[in-house]
């Protein structure tokens, strides 16, 4: 069956709102039914593709072999916001159906670098993914399935035939009944043994660090703070490593209290408060924004309640406001703003009352500059200041943007579109970055880490000109001068005197940036005896 007719007679199952690279637009597709269609009404799901490279199994996988099962088709890419707010969602389906499903991930990717399979099984170890993914790098199995935006999900019964297919992210609830309509019709026909799968964590050796998020220096006081993002923990050091302080139980969840008891879940933003020696994080997993006392060393919840914010995005107080997926946080004067990538927004929240609400950014998602409360923005994933703007890191449209807060406008330094990435030094439109996570101001320079390149960039603010700063350009760990030394997907950055600290994310290491000597070396954690075993 071709893959137009295919997707032509499942469009009528399709939900009536899907995303393309997280942007959501009308389809005049009809919502999904109420109950599964009969079998004479499904279409044979087309046959997998071969060869292909498949990870989190020791074998390519086939849907004949698949037959007596429910599959679950996951269409994503690990950039995308949306797909990475459905992974939970497949957990929960995978723990409620442990004998009758079998999700398959298909990674269809949007950017260059997500196309190399060691990235992949890096994305797959970061989000803890425990389903067979396959590398779809050439669109094969996203053609063959009429798939047209991501995330995209495709339900096929037992017998191998597709019920149907819903995009975007929240479908939960109908998946849950649907599966265990099919469970119910093909009773005695299903095979019930669960598959093992022979995951990619079995081979991952142990680090102390695991995937690291951002980092933040105190030149005064000598610390150093930062998140160890999978292990739901953050770290405090001496500048030169030395371990004073773990916060964090490293068990996931969202619970108060002190630093051996309380709970976070892949927290990613830091940023301090050196007058009232505090730390402020966001808590991306648990959608929340944490306070940490240094003093009193208490951790306590500023905003959130653990669900995710949804659209139309809105304010809200303390427990009540909803953040989504908040990615990193920074103070200006008495205000902390945070880069809300799950609604491609920036929020404001006044750290006394605990108010939060949007600040820049309709919830639509793309570039476009103008006025603060109607400019779109595309997954802002870190953010800086020079003390009178905001500049951030605005990752799925490959750009670094900053609001004039006196003016109330938003603008783009370098970035052009969606699907406009690269990398080019020199000034926009021609200048390109890939998928930029970190943004650190310093002596009228904007530092991006240019993340999908590897690379570390800086943009004169005065010329708005773009250059390779540090970096070879190719995934890597290697020590050394600026152009020899290797990152891979370099994330969060802060100055501290002449040095520079980055979180080198998928190396799960620190690096250290001497300014002057113009040399790259790995931070060496020291005190190891203060870090709990998890």
């Amino acid at each position: 069956m071709s893959s137009r007719l295919f997707a032509k007679l499942v469009s009528t199952l399709a939900v009536p709102l899907f995303c393309l690279g997280g942007l959501y637009t009308k389809t005049t597709a009809k919502p999904l039914p109420k109950t599964a269609p009969q079998q004479e009404a499904r279409v044979p799901a087309p046959a997998f593709p071969n060869d292909l490279q498949w990870l989190n199994t020791d074998k390519p996988i086939t849907l004949a072999s698949l037959q007596g099962k429910v599959v679950l088709l996951d269409f994503w890419t690990y950039c995308c916001i949306n797909c990475i707010h459905t992974i939970p969602d497949l957990k929960k389906l995978e723990a409620k159906f442990p004998n009758e499903l079998v999700v398959i991930g298909v990674h269809s990717a949007k950017f260059e670098n997500e196309k190399e399979a060691q990235n992949i099984r890096q994305a797959i170890l970061r989000y803890e993914i425990e389903h067979p993914v396959v590398n779809d790098r050439d669109f094969q199995f996203w053609r063959a399935y009429g798939v047209q935006s991501w995330p995209t999900l495709v339900l096929i019964d037992p017998a191998g035939k597709a019920v149907g297919m819903a995009a975007g992210e929240g479908h939960y609830d109908v998946l849950e009944q649907k599966i265990g309509e099919l469970a119910k019709e093909f009773q005695g026909k299903m095979s019930l043994q669960p598959i093992k799968w022979a995951l990619e964590k079995y081979k991952r050796a142990h680090s102390i660090l695991s995937f690291p998020g951002k980092v933040v220096g105190d030149e005064k006081s000598g610390r150093l703070f930062f998140t160890d993002s999978n292990h739901n923990r953050i770290f405090i050091t001496s500048l030169d490593g030395a371990i004073q302080e773990v916060i964090g139980s490293g068990k996931i969840g969202l619970k108060d209290g002190d630093y051996e008891t309380a709970q976070l879940f892949r927290p990613q933003g830091i940023c301090y408060d050196p007058t009232k020696d505090l730390l402020y994080v966001t808590d991306t997993n648990n959608h929340a924004l944490r306070k940490v006392n240094l003093k009193t060393k208490r951790v306590t919840t500023v905003v959130g309640n653990g669900r995710k914010g949804g659209y139309p995005p809105t304010g809200g107080m303390g427990n009540a406001g909803l953040l989504a997926s908040p990615w990193d946080v920074v103070m200006l004067k008495d205000r902390l703003y945070i880069a809300n990538a799950g609604t491609h927004q920036l929020w404001q929240v006044q750290p006394e009352t605990r108010m939060a609400q949007p600040f820049a950014g309709t919830g639509g998602e793309n570039i476009l500059d103008g006025a603060r409360n109607q400019a779109l923005l595309a997954q802002p994933s870190g953010i800086t200041t020079n003390g009178t703007n905001l500049f951030f890191a605005d990752s799925e449209v490959s750009a670094v943007r900053y609001v004039d807060i006196a003016k109330g406008v938003v603008n783009t330094l370098i970035g052009q579109g969606l699907f406009e990435f690269g990398d080019i030094d020199g000034t926009n439109p021609k200048a390109r970055l890939q998928h930029p996570l970190g943004v650190a101001y310093h002596d009228n320079f904007i530092y991006v880490a240019d993340t999908y390149n590897h690379k570390i960039k800086r943009i004169d603010i005065k010329t708005k000109a773009v250059e390779t700063y540090i970096g070879a350009g190719k995934r890597g760990n290697k020590d050394g001068n600026f152009q020899e030394a290797e990152f891979n997907e370099p994330n969060g950055m802060s100055f501290v005197g002449n040095k520079l600290y980055i979180t080198d994310t998928n190396n799960h290491s620190i690096r250290v940036v001497d300014l002057k000597k113009q040399t790259v070396t790995t931070l060496k954690l020291s005190g190891l005896e203060k870090v709990p075993t998890l």
